[in-house]
């Protein structure tokens, strides 16, 4: 008579889920020097020995969850095909706004980005690229032919306000809202910085 070995499977994958759940949680709430064995295995109320069985070890685990988060995914090819008018300068000023706004809101994003700034590891070096890739898509079909042979000043002044974004939301995360006289923890403060954004994009079409 035939075992039937589905309900184990489901077993399996729930507590694989669990441990993943459970590295997302000391993410969030501790920070990524907290991701140890035992600290992973309590938070997901499971035995250890579990972590070896489905994944082959601690950084295994890590690996397999940086993977399966898709922080890039505001961004997508389509997103290249909508109508530009502007040479971009619009849609750029959105892209910074969300994208000033989905740091601010997503807590692992931004342990993952301190994460990433403090350890080398492959599945970091990999998310990093996947951030590059999307990026690349827009700057490709939207902005590089209109900047043309000024393309690569545009790109410079776009690593500016994006690592700008990064880092305000990670200062404000970690080590207090004032930045500049500027409550980052307000909705006035983050309004200015939006506004600011805005102006730099302004005047880099302006002056490009």
């Amino acid at each position: 008579m035939e075992k039937n070995t589905k309900p184990r499977v489901k077993s399996k994958e729930k507590s694989k889920q669990q441990f993943m759940d459970a590295v997302g949680t000391i993410l969030k709430t501790k920070g990524y020097k907290y991701l140890k064995v035992n600290e992973i295995a309590t938070t997901a109320g499971l035995d250890k020995k579990l972590i070896y069985n489905y994944f082959g070890g601690t950084e295994q685990l890590l690996d397999e969850y940086i993977k399966t988060q898709d922080f890039w995914s505001n961004v997508k090819e389509e997103d290249s095909a909508v109508e530009i008018t502007d040479g971009g300068k619009e849609f750029a000023k959105q892209m910074m706004s969300e994208q000033f706004d989905f740091v601010s809101v997503n807590k692992e994003l931004q342990k993952i980005l301190l994460w990433r700034l403090s350890e080398e590891r492959t599945s970091l070096r990999k998310l990093t690229e996947g951030q590059e890739e999307n990026g690349e898509i827009l700057f490709k079909h939207i902005t590089d032919p209109y900047f043309e042979d000024k393309s690569e000043d545009f790109r410079a002044v776009m690593a500016i306000l994006v690592s700008g974004a990064y880092y305000l939301n990670l200062y404000s995360e970690m080590n207090g809202s004032i930045f500049c006289g500027i409550d980052l923890k307000t909705e006035e403060g983050r309004a200015k910085i939006k506004k600011a954004f805005s102006f730099l994009i302004d005047e880099t079409y302006e002056s490009l």
